[in-house]
Order: C-alpha cells, then structure tokens, then sequence
C-alpha cells in the first residue's frame, strides 16, 4: 500500500466537546492500492503518550457509544496532550479501518466553536476495531503501522507500507514495486502491551537512500556529532540482516523477525510491517 507520509508533529491544538459515531464512506473515496494519505501531522513522542492515554480505546472499540471515560477524556483535552492523542488516534485508525470506515466526531474549541472531524480509514490491517475491541493481533499490526509512518523531519514522504499479513501483500509485477524498489527496514511491536515497545530495524544496503529522503527512523537520526538520535520509542535494533528472515523472493517484505530482540530466545513474530521509497 502506496501512501503519502506527513511526519508527526506537535502543531495544529485543538480543544474537543462532543461526540460523534462510526459512518460509512463511498467505496470511490479512496482507490486501495496506490492510495495517498495527505495532510497528516503526528510527533513520535505521541506514540508512548498515547498508546497509554487510549489504552481503553483497545479494549472496547473505538465506538463513541462504547468508548471509555479516560479514553474520551484523552482525545476531549484542550491542552498539548489532547491534540496528541487526538493526532495518534486518527493516524491509529486510518491504519486500521478500510477505505469504507470511518470515525466522525465533533469537538468544540476554547472560544465555543464547535467542529466536525472524521478520520477515514486508509490501510484496513485491522478493519474488525470499527465494531468491537482490537486483538492482539491486530494491536501489534496498527503499532506497527503508525510507527512505520513517523518522520523525524516532518516533512510528507511517499512510502510503500508492505507486510505478509492482512492488506499490505502485494501482488509480483504490482507497479509499486516498480515504483518503490528500495526496501528501507521494518517495523513492529505493540503500543498498547503493559510494557508498550516499538522496533525497527535498517536495511544496510538502503541507509544513504532513506537519509536522502529524509527518513531516519528505521536507520536513527545522525546527528552532527556522529551519534544516533532515535525517534522518540522506537528501539532502532541494528540491521534488519541480524534480527529478521532474508527479504522474500519478490524483495517486497521481511517475512518475520526476531519478537523481543533483547529477551532470552528467538521466538518470532511475522506481525510486521516493511517499509519501501522510491
């Protein structure tokens, strides 16, 4: 899946008021493969904020109606924080939901305005958390791939986000792989563990390419120094060449890598998502 990478920031407050509930857009809204994700501003230090502000938001849906009271009260605060995690959830959701999903909701600012937001659904890797709680599965799927969508510059990058689970396989001969030939590394972990954890992992063949492109969250931030600068979270744990399979036949994605890269043994997780640029 093809989309356009707006990093996350701290910009753009909001205050919030009201609620809303889940509706249904025109299938036409969005193409699926090739689609384009605009506009979206998210800081990485957003991710462990609010992976634990939201928390609740897992267990019961992401529904209005179902929604619990510190969840609602997470994305309703007119301080920093809830434009975080307002930030967070809508990139949450538009990894989950598909193009035919949404969550709208009304919000009202400090001066009593109120607003109407709707957050669409972009990439379905977990369409199911429109209509009851995210599993575990699908915990692991959504973290991966709003951390996969984090930029250290905040500047918008087209990436292809590729995994062998849900609805980022692509097809051999699909013209994104055309498009989007160098694999930059990988991303997985969950958010919303008790511990939450996120990794990445580079492609060393690719580093320059990604610096180039303004990418630094798979490889680490250089710093002028010579040091590395992690995006908030994300644990960067090497080369992807010592913690995941080999790339599989097509060069599209890492089949799986190492779960927990630190803890002792080597059980693996293939809830992970590959990310590629031009």
């Amino acid at each position: 899946m093809r989309i356009e990478l707006w990093a996350m920031g701290l910009s753009a407050l909001f205050s919030l008021g009201c609620a809303g509930d889940l509706v249904d857009l025109p299938d036409d809204v969005l193409d699926g493969e090739g689609a384009l994700v605009e506009g979206n501003k998210l800081s990485s230090n957003s991710l462990a904020l609010n992976s634990l502000a939201l928390n609740g938001v897992v267990l019961n849906g992401i529904a209005i109606n179902t929604m619990d009271a510190k969840s609602l009260a997470a994305i309703q605060d007119p301080t920093d924080r809830g434009a975080l995690a307002r930030a967070f959830l809508r990139y949450a959701i538009g990894c989950a939901l598909q193009t035919s999903q949404s969550f709208s909701f009304t919000w009202t600012d400090a001066t009593n305005v109120v607003h109407a937001e709707t957050y669409p659904g972009e990439l379905g890797v977990a369409p199911a958390w429109a209509t009851g709680p995210l599993d575990l599965n699908g915990q692991h799927m959504v973290s991966a791939c709003v951390a996969a969508r984090v930029n250290y510059y905040e500047v918008p990058v087209l990436l292809s986000l590729r995994s062998m689970e849900y609805s980022l396989r692509l097809l051999s001969g699909s013209q994104e792989l055309v498009d989007f030939p160098n694999v930059e590394g990988a991303f997985w972990g969950n958010l919303w563990g008790a511990s939450p954890v996120m990794y990445a992992c580079y492609n060393s063949a690719t580093v320059a390419n990604s610096r180039a492109l303004r990418r630094d969250c798979a490889t680490g931030h250089l710093r002028d120094d010579g040091t590395i600068e992690e995006c908030g979270m994300i644990d960067v744990v090497g080369p992807c060449s010592s913690v995941c399979a080999s790339l599989n036949g097509g060069g599209q994605y890492y089949p799986f890598c190492v779960e927990k890269p630190y803890a002792a043994g080597n059980a693996n997780t293939k809830l992970v998502i590959t990310t590629a640029l031009p």
